[in-house]
């Protein structure tokens, strides 16, 4: 947006400290009018795909997105050719091939597909996914040594970009390896292997929002025309049959949610709401989904059960759970799932409550740290990448938290608000010597620090960041797509909306205002979320939450307010009871309504 701002519904200043604005300027809304006009879409539809760039020619195409259509050549990406040829080597040869993965849901979905695919064509593929621990991120030289001893052909995925050494230790003991990856690069790439990854600078496919899956997705596509080309007497895998899997870890890792990844997870959602894969569905059962799978179920129920496996256990479950054919074992697995997902979960309520303890002491003192680091000998390192990312939300400015062991080590995760760049930050701390090692990009980064240097290194965040948070803090609004009314608020306007998704990162979920509505219910259900109804002028109700707010700005607003007029804005959800549907507000900020 240019210009001077155009508040929606004149809300300067809202329960969380923020005004509010047109996400759409005067040549968006244009665009809007004409594309409801042309193509008989509801007006908050049409402003939605004009609010995020969408032509008025291209809206019938995008809200039906196809593989076939946006589907890359996967020979585009560098290496491509070099990669899939070797694989399909080992796929003739009956080779051993193992599968060094990450402990992330990306990671054990990429694996899991390798070994899918793999197993099709009757070849052995051993998944090696390192203990986040003791091991850390990507291959290291030992295990890579160990692979080489049994695997002629180690395939990484989701890692290996930057890491030529452990590569290098690989191909001295023996093995041949492919690199599948998106990761940004931060050095020499590995030598003499292929090393597929968009985000490579030689790379110039313009896939670079793929995540690992996406790549491994493209790659075993090329894979299987190479077997056709050189006439292999095996059916084909069928693809298809894998795009749950991408879909989930898309949505999970964050990736913008643009071309071929939107078709990504709207065609997933329909492979995984079948509910073939006996993983999935075990991992559906657990995580009592009653209705058709969706990105929050992704994002918010079956990734964090998928986690907690490489969090606080067993890193390599979430890859077995997804590659499993038996029922009764995926059953097994998804149990265990879910019960390191309920102690990582208490264990981040403990932690959690430490921190913010710690950060408002500090947030007393004027406007605190442009950066908040917490940090405690206490805390599970596999945890802290959570608790900063809910620190960041709650402080509103970037956060880092570290566990230290018994020798005052310290690993630590941050999470940044939009607009700054953490890596670069870190990168920066990394040559004053204030950290041990550090890397990441803009929006997450990774530090280990000796505790020492904690009161230098909180020192140097805040010095460095503290001119350009300030700013950005001041500037941040919440941009409104349309306005509506309780009696509007359909089930039919709900599929309406959902048919310009998913949403997600790079394509983010419409925010509707709901104008001057009585907060005729208000109170605190489950874990501190706030549930209210808003009643419009007409009679209408409609159900609203404000999830873990209680204690929060939104929540001390909206508590004390039953029978007053407010403004609300959030976005619509699906309710989901006894046989019926109806709409929900999830509540993202609220307003006093008579202009204070």
């Amino acid at each position: 947006m240019t210009g001077e701002k155009r508040f929606f519904l004149d809300v300067k200043k809202s329960a969380r400290g923020m005004g509010w604005v047109h996400r759409l300027d005067p040549r968006a809304e244009n665009a809007a009018l004409a594309m409801a006009q042309s193509h008989g879409l509801p007006d908050i539809v049409a402003r939605v795909l004009a609010g995020r760039g969408v032509g008025v020619d291209d809206a019938q195409a995008f809200l039906a997105p196809s593989i076939r259509d946006l589907l890359p050549d996967p020979s585009s990406l560098t290496d491509m050719d070099a990669a899939a040829s070797r694989i399909a080597d080992a796929v003739l040869r009956r080779e051993k091939v193992a599968i060094f993965g990450d402990y992330d849901v990306d990671g054990a979905v990429s694996s899991a597909m390798m070994k899918l695919f793999l197993k099709h064509h009757g070849v052995s593929g051993e998944i090696y996914i390192p203990d986040r621990i003791f091991e850390g991120y990507g291959p290291n030289p030992d295990a890579m040594r160990d692979l080489a001893s049994r695997a002629s052909l180690i395939v990484t995925v989701d890692c290996g970009t930057n890491s030529a050494e452990a590569i290098a230790a690989a191909r001295e003991a023996g093995a041949d390896v492919v690199v599948l990856d998106h990761h940004q690069v931060g050095g020499a790439l590995p030598h003499g292997v292929p090393v597929v990854n968009p985000n490579r600078e030689d790379d110039l496919s313009g896939q670079g929002h793929l995540c690992a899956a996406g790549v491994v997705f493209l790659t075993l596509v090329r894979t299987t025309r190479v077997l056709r080309e050189r006439q292999s007497a095996a059916p084909p895998y069928d693809m298809l049959s894998m795009l749950d899997l991408v879909a989930m870890a898309t949505v999970c890792d964050v990736v913008p949610l643009i071309g071929v990844n939107r078709a990504f997870v709207v065609k997933g959602l329909l492979a995984a709401r079948q509910m073939k894969s006996p993983g999935m569905a075990a991992l559906a059962r657990v995580s009592r989904i009653g209705e058709p799978l969706n990105p929050y179920h992704f994002g918010f129920l079956l990734g964090p059960r998928i986690n907690a496996g490489g969090r606080i256990g067993n890193a390599a479950l979430g890859s077995t759970l997804l590659c499993c054919d038996e029922a009764g074992e995926a059953g097994e697995i998804a149990q265990t799932l879910d019960r390191l997902n309920q102690e990582r979960q208490a264990m981040e309520t403990q932690m959690l409550a430490q921190a913010k303890e710690e950060a408002d002491a500090e947030l007393a003192h004027g406007d605190g740290p442009a950066v908040l680091v917490t940090a405690s000998d206490q805390w599970h390192p596999g945890i802290v990448g959570l608790i900063a990312s809910r620190l960041k939300d709650h402080a509103r400015r970037p956060s880092f938290a570290i566990h230290f062991d018994v020798n005052g080590k310290g690993t630590g995760s941050g999470r940044s608000i939009s607009g700054f760049d953490l890596g670069k930050l870190v990168r920066e701390a990394v040559d004053e010597g204030l950290l041990v090692k550090g890397g990441g990009h803009a929006m997450a980064a990774g530090i280990t620090v000796q505790k020492d240097k904690l009161g230098d290194l909180r020192a140097f965040f805040h010095e460095k960041a503290e001119g350009s948070v300030s700013k950005l803090r001041d500037a941040e609004c919440l941009k409104i797509d349309a306005a509506l009314a309780a009696n509007g608020a359909t089930v039919e306007l709900y599929e309406r909306l959902e048919a310009a998704g998913p949403f997600g990162a790079g394509h983010a979920a419409p925010i509707i205002a709901v104008p001057r509505h009585r907060i005729s219910d208000v109170r605190v259900v489950g874990n501190g979320h706030v549930k209210v109804e808003l009643q419009s002028q007409s009679g209408a109700r409609l159900p609203a939450i404000a999830f873990r707010a209680a204690e929060s700005d939104l929540g001390q607003f909206l508590l004390p307010r039953r029978g007053a007029t407010i403004h609300a804005a959030g976005t619509l959800s699906l309710n989901h009871w006894n046989c019926t549907r109806s709409v929900q507000l999830r509540l993202l900020d609220a307003a006093e309504a008579d202009g204070r």
